[in-house]
């Protein structure tokens, strides 16, 4: 098949049938159910990109096995330039939806990339897994899938005193038992982010210190890939902030809406090959870093966090303009904070980029740590930026009428009073609903608390850091200080 349309995308949810659940109702159709369509007809678009040209910027690379067009964040990089052509392709789709879609589909094409490419760790002891990975990053290149994936069990204590994760009870997904065509699982996972749009699910190993040391943790210990509408999986859907409102109304929220979901194994069958990792503790505790997937990804996350920084920064611009408060000092400091943001961002993915090296499966790996330093700084940016769009609205944020309003009766009241010296009054609402749903709305809100945890929490990611940053040279270099006559 190659790089697919987005009728092509769309024709496949409509062709596999899932289980998934919104308040209460099963959904037959997710591209046409009112709160997930227009997430579906948004990712299609990105799929579109793929044929359109867009602007010169390649989206497509041929194919190794068939020679036809493949999208582009499938590639295994091998130079400095095939990591700036990713890039450009991902800054692409990223500015498709300015950053408000964290999971599309180049994230797990990254990961699965990464995983194919290091397929001797996978194979050491089982050399079928190294087999069963590589076929599935041919396939899903091959087929152009979209993704979801899981990496979380849910915790019933998450005091200091409790274990991470409680192995006698069905509350961490598990293995049930083993056939002669697969490992039968069964159990919860969050979050799915994008998985009732998807074609398949990827599940990663849970990383937890406790399966190096519990009896029964292999029970715990997998990876693997599964259709979304294979039996017994189930999709249990948090609201839409999809309000079936207008584009002007809520600009994002009626785009954007990608959907997170609890996912549920009820005894599903995963064939043997779909199973990457299976029964070897080290391994899947070690999975992420031993392949390089965290930074691949994280090279696709920061490429994001740059279209949303300039997002931000504009929709901040735009109003200051708008409101005439460009010459206060106060308002000044803030938008510059948002311009700051944006600058340290992108200065950043260009030195992993400028640092990038060829990691010892034979792939160019950009730095980890200008990576790791990005994704790290947008858990606390981003709340922040948030922050700074309120400061900046004030009331003007509240003073919001609809667009029905705007056609009403009171249309010319509206049209006299809330123009402003360099917008209409329509201009005016038009972009503080922008920047209510940016910052204030329920979709604004799922944005703020998305930034704050898929990167993981900022004091383990801190750890994690120091563990790689080699600190000696600075160390010496005080040593020597001291050692001067």
């Amino acid at each position: 098949m190659g790089a697919r349309t987005g009728a092509e995308y769309l024709a496949g949810l409509k062709e596999q049938r899932r289980e998934i659940w919104l308040d209460g109702t099963r959904i037959d159709d997710v591209t046409e159910f009112p709160g997930l369509a227009s997430g579906a007809r948004s990712i299609a678009g990105l799929y579109d990109m793929q044929h359109n040209g867009n602007g010169g910027c390649d989206m497509t690379y041929s194919s190794p096995s068939t020679g036809d067009p493949v999208g582009l964040s499938f590639i295994v990089p091998k130079t400095a330039h095939d990591l700036s052509r990713r890039r450009d392709m991902m800054s692409a789709w990223a500015h498709a939806s300015y950053g408000m879609m964290g999971r599309t589909p180049d994230f797990l094409n990254l990961t699965i990339m990464a995983m194919a490419a290091a397929g001797d760790f996978f194979g050491d002891n089982r050399p079928e897994f190294k087999e069963n990975v590589v076929n599935y990053y041919e396939f899903a290149r091959e087929n152009d899938l979209c993704m979801t994936h899981t990496l979380v069990n849910l915790q019933r204590n998450r005091t200091p005193a409790a274990t991470s994760m409680d192995y006698t009870t069905d509350v961490a997904l598990h293995v049930v038992r083993e056939t002669d065509a697969g490992l039968v699982v069964r159990g919860p996972r969050v979050l799915a982010t994008l998985g009732p749009l998807s074609d398949e699910i990827m599940v990663y190993p849970t990383r937890s210190s406790l399966l190096a040391r519990d009896e029964d943790a292999h029970k715990y210990a997998f990876a693997f890939a599964v259709p979304c509408g294979i039996d017994g999986l189930k999709f249990i859907c948090r609201e839409s902030f999809d309000l079936d409102k207008s584009h002007f109304d809520h600009p994002l929220g009626s785009r954007f809406e990608e959907m997170d979901a609890i996912v549920y194994f009820d005894d599903v069958l995963v064939p043997w090959e779909r199973v990457f990792l299976y029964g070897d503790r080290h391994k899947c505790n070690n999975m992420s870093n031993a392949t390089g997937q965290y930074v691949h990804t994280g090279h696709q996350v920061v490429t994001k966090n740059v279209a949303k920084c300039e997002f931000v920064a504009g929709i901040a611009s735009l109003m200051v303009k708008t409101l005439g408060s460009g010459d206060i000092p106060q308002v000044q400091g803030l938008v510059a904070e948002l311009v700051e943001n944006l600058e340290i961002t992108k200065a950043l993915l260009t030195q992993s980029e400028v640092n990038a090296a060829i990691d010892e499966w034979g792939v160019m790996l950009p730095d980890r740590v200008p990576l790791n330093v990005a994704r790290n700084l947008f858990i606390k940016m981003y709340p922040r930026m948030a922050e700074i769009i309120q400061l900046l609205g004030s009331s003007s944020l509240m003073a919001l009428p609809s667009e029905r309003d705007f056609n009403g009766p009171l249309g010319e009241v509206l049209d006299t009073y809330l123009d402003t010296d360099t917008a209409t009054a329509r201009e005016r609402v038009r972009l503080f609903r922008l920047a209510w749903d940016t910052a204030c709305s329920a979709f604004g809100s799922r944005q703020v608390l998305y930034e704050r945890y898929f990167q993981g929490d900022w004091m383990r990611n801190a750890a994690l850091l120091l563990s790689i940053y080699d600190r000696e040279p600075l160390m010496e270099q005080v040593r020597e200080f001291l050692e001067r006559d």
